[in-house]
């Protein structure tokens, strides 16, 4: 008969958190990446959406901003708002991603998901 080590940790409760853990993590992930993101720059002039997957889903430019003699704005307008979409799908996998794992006790890692 084994001794039972008080305050030890159960081994079969701390597998089944972990498999919890897992599953909520594939959720979560799931849930954002079907989620869509948009951003935009020069007061809505180019508006950016993208998926939780970083994939870009569509881009809307207003004829105001196509300038032929200045294609440099428009491009950083483009570049401001697909920038910013992106933080904000990556944003929100880090903070779900990290409502998962809090509660187990394990430190948050930035850029881990």
């Amino acid at each position: 008969m084994k001794a039972r080590i008080p305050n030890a940790p159960d081994r079969g409760n701390m597998m089944r958190k972990v498999q919890e853990m897992q599953e909520n993590m594939q959720r979560v992930q799931e849930e954002v990446e079907n989620t869509e993101f948009s951003a935009s720059a020069g007061g809505g002039a180019v508006e950016v959406t993208v998926n939780g997957k970083n994939q870009v889903l569509s881009v809307k430019i207003s004829p105001d901003v196509i300038d032929p003699e200045e294609p440099e704005m428009l491009e950083d307008l483009v570049l401001a708002s697909v920038n910013e979409a992106l933080r904000k799908a990556s944003e929100t996998m880090e903070r779900e991603m990290g409502k998962v794992t809090d509660g187990l006790g394990m430190p948050s890692i930035p850029g881990l998901f």
